[in-house]
């Protein structure tokens, strides 16, 4: 007998009971998140979608193949599942959302220079990771 109990990818990938029941709840938070975010300009919609894929993958295989499949969704989330990768128009997005994030967060704030930094620094390394994956 395997050690895994001879299970699917799917079965040991899929949790059991309270946690498989808070992982839905927080699929459909992100889901939820990621519309939200697919209207308003501050807030990101791929991350959101990223994870809700994750949490219904081990809460609703059902849900999860809906997402994959999804016509919008389903092909960067396939994409980022097989190669991390993150579309061009998307880098470009993301780059642009935080170099507006942070000159409105500057403008409106007001910060001194170590708050300031700090964040600029944040920001710097998320864009870095984002202009890192494949396109």
């Amino acid at each position: 007998m395997k050690p895994d109990g001879g299970k699917s990818e799917v079965e040991r990938r899929q949790l059991s009971g309270t946690l498989r029941w808070a992982y839905l709840f927080l699929g459909f938070l992100m889901l939820a998140l990621g519309g939200i975010g697919a209207f308003l300009p501050v807030m990101p919609t791929t991350i959101f979608i990223i994870l809700a894929a994750w949490f219904f993958g081990r809460s609703s295989p059902r849900i999860e193949a809906w997402l994959l499949d999804h016509p919008t969704f389903g092909p960067l989330l396939r994409k980022w599942r097989d190669k991390g990768a993150i579309p061009r128009r998307a880098k470009i997005a993301a780059s642009a959302g935080m170099i507006a994030g942070y000159g409105l967060f500057w403008w409106s704030a007001r910060p001194g220079w170590p708050l300031a930094t700090g964040v600029a620094v944040l920001m710097l390394s998320c864009a870095a990771f984002v202009l890192s994956r494949p396109d």
